[in-house]
């Protein structure tokens, strides 16, 4: 699936967890890496930071790891990310360059999680909604804008195959974006998609109390496909400038916990698609 589904940023990474993964499990310093290639220590570094190697290094080391039964599949997946095109590269200026590596994680993900406070997630925005956000951005010419509300409905092209659970706090159905028409609409869009069986919306009543996921404020939880053996996942957490990625596999379970008490304090699906309704009532 990984292979059909990839991005080049995705194959980047399986390719560079993997050769990490061996080489650690092998007991092999970075050091004894590197005298086996005749390179630097830096440029084993660079390979499990997600630089590609060439065939010949991919092959060296998979021989020196102990897994040379490896080498088509990998060799594959080389080629994978050379030839792998994004597929929101007619976007030109409309991604910036810190989101684009976003893009390319999310587009191979097998499953997504989302917590959100301020507005409705990006996958299950409308297009009307979408733009009624991006106004927000003062920066932003009425092509650009165009732009980036077609990347935004662009992404939800990977709703027809991975799993998307997401809470909702409860102030996110009252915010105003857009006028009454496009609440309505964004609304109705939320309880449409919350009957779809991969997609679960949970909404965080007023009332719930605090949890640590609350606190910490909006994020994404990443979980990539099992052809990624021993990829924790990863975590997004997005910024007015940028985005940073949470990748040590301690935090990352931290952030877990916190989805598992989330899902919990908010209303079950059935329970919030019946808050959703209501909203809609009332901003008609």
């Amino acid at each position: 699936m990984a292979l059909r589904n990839g991005s080049p940023a995705l194959f980047k990474r399986m390719i560079a967890l993997s050769l990490k993964k061996w080489r650690l499990e092998a007991r092999l310093p970075q050091k004894d890496a590197a005298k086996r290639l005749d390179r630097t220590i830096q440029h084993i570094s660079n390979i499990e930071a997600g630089q590609l190697p060439t065939a010949a290094d991919l092959e060296l080391l998979l021989g020196l790891y102990g897994k040379a039964d490896q080498i088509p599949f990998m060799r594959d997946l080389l080629s994978a990310a050379r030839k792998a095109k994004n597929w929101w590269t007619a976007t030109s200026g409309a991604v910036p360059k810190w989101f684009d590596l976003f893009l390319g994680l999310e587009s191979g993900a097998a499953e997504l999680f989302t917590y959100n406070t301020i507005v409705v997630p990006g996958l299950l925005q409308t297009r009307r909604y979408a733009e009624a956000v991006l106004r927000g951005n003062p920066n932003f010419t009425r092509e650009q804008l165009a732009k980036a509300a077609d990347l935004r409905v662009g992404r939800q092209r990977i709703l027809d195959r991975a799993i998307f659970r997401t809470v909702v706090d409860e102030s996110v159905l009252y915010r105003q974006r857009g006028d009454t028409a496009t609440m309505r609409d964004q609304l109705t869009h939320l309880i449409e998609m919350s009957k779809r069986p991969r997609i679960e919306i949970q909404v965080l009543p007023f009332d719930a109390g605090p949890t640590p996921a609350v606190d910490g404020g909006n994020f994404v939880v990443m979980t990539f496909p099992p052809d990624m053996e021993g990829d924790p996942g990863l975590v997004h957490l997005e910024s007015l400038t940028g985005g940073t990625y949470v990748e040590n596999a301690d935090e990352i379970a931290e952030y877990r916990r916190a989805v598992i008490e989330l899902r919990a304090r908010a209303a079950d699906p059935h329970v919030s698609r019946g808050i959703i309704e209501r909203a809609v009532k009332e901003v008609t």
